[in-house]
């Protein structure tokens, strides 16, 4: 068969505000999904054409936009799947565990799955800080410069679990204004975010200067200091009195550095005690799809909200497809006391030799920190 054709993410035919809808990229802030669309492919498929063979491995994930897809497993059963009555991915888990081939005329949007990943637990643990930054009246004002700052791109090389260490290493700055903060052809240590005031951006050219932008309050400015020693290659200087935050170099690079948490592996599931917990991680979307039996579900971006529900004397293990997410939970909540560890190797409970295992029908709610039937 004929490789399917693919195109850029911005390909006129496809509208991308679809991905809006998709689970989990609508868990996702705006900002982590235009980063994420980036590195986006259209791919069309006509009837017959195959997409992959069941063992294949590309490292992305598929969602069907439009059209049919037929499914095979490794025993010639058949499975389809209509682009209107799903929004969650093609058969993620690799090595690919069916063939699939187009039924019908057939759209798929493919992404990095290891980028997807990545951003979703940033944006989710983001929005784990704004909620508890939210909740403190005496930081009101703070509220949204420093949403600005996580949602920057200059961070999304720094494991989420530091999220709330980034604001632990600024140094506030304050300037009049003239202040020139950076000069052109200097070597710098740190990158600056205004959280108050206006400044100018200016490069010399020849005898006279040239000026290249004005910027405001939410801005970053000066963050190459921090990935490379090459000279700084334009000047900012304020053109109002403001407030700077600064990061210093070695204080970024100390972020880049991930604390450990515990972890527990795929064997502790099955010698669980009256005292243990399973918590699913995961948007209630991907909980409702299949989750293993009994855990509770306490969505990552929803931890600030609902780590309520948990008990001090309770113990938890925590999950999602991947490990990313539950190490990010895990971290947050033992911060808070919480007795919990993450479980590693995760992607086993997806695989499809562990789907008859998976409850979909069935959940479950906390009730004094322990796991109870909903309703």
């Amino acid at each position: 068969m004929s490789n399917p054709t693919v195109f850029a993410a911005a390909h006129p035919s496809i509208d991308l505000a679809q991905t809006r809808s998709l689970i989990p990229l609508k868990y996702m802030s705006q900002a982590h999904l235009d980063v994420l669309l980036e590195n986006a492919q259209v791919h069309y498929l006509y009837p017959g054409q195959i997409l992959w063979r069941r063992g294949a491995m590309d490292g992305r994930c598929y969602f069907l936009l439009f059209g049919e897809l037929q499914l095979e497993g490794s025993e010639g059963e058949l499975h389809f799947m209509k682009g209107r009555d799903t929004a969650r991915p093609v058969a993620p888990c690799e090595p690919r565990e069916y063939s699939v081939s187009a039924s019908s005329d057939c759209a798929l949007l493919s992404l990095d799955a290891e980028q997807m990943d990545k951003l979703l637990c940033w944006s989710q643990a983001a929005d784990y800080l704004h909620t508890v930054i939210a909740r403190q009246p005496d930081m009101d004002e703070d509220v949204d410069w420093m949403m600005q700052v996580l949602h920057s791109n200059l961070f999304f090389k720094v494991p989420p679990i530091n999220v709330k260490k980034i604001f632990k290493h600024m140094q506030v700055r304050l300037v009049e204004p003239g202040e020139r903060i950076i000069r052109e052809g200097e070597v710098g240590d740190q990158c600056y975010f205004i959280k108050e005031g206006n400044a100018e951006v200016t490069r010399k050219r020849g005898e006279s200067t040239e000026h290249l932008a004005s910027i405001k309050a939410g801005r970053c400015f000066g963050e190459d200091a921090l990935v490379n020693e090459a000279p700084r290659n334009a000047s900012v200087t304020m053109t109002s009195k403001g407030v700077l935050m600064c990061l210093p170099k070695q204080d970024f690079y100390r972020l880049l550095k991930a604390p450990d948490v515990p972890w527990v592996t795929p064997q502790a599931l099955t010698d669980l005690d009256a005292d243990t917990v399973v918590v699913d991680v995961r948007s209630e979307e991907e909980y409702s799809a299949g989750h293993y039996p009994g855990a509770v579900n306490v969505p990552l971006h929803l931890l600030a909200i609902k780590a309520r529900l948990l008990q001090h004397g309770v113990h938890y293990i925590s999950y999602c497809d991947t490990g990313r997410r539950a190490e990010a939970a895990t971290h947050f909540l033992r911060e808070q006391g919480i007795r919990v560890k993450a479980l590693l190797g995760s992607k086993q409970l997806f695989a499809r030799s562990a789907q008859p295992a998976l409850e979909v029908d069935a959940n479950y709610v906390l009730r004094d920190g322990r796991a109870v039937p909903g309703h």
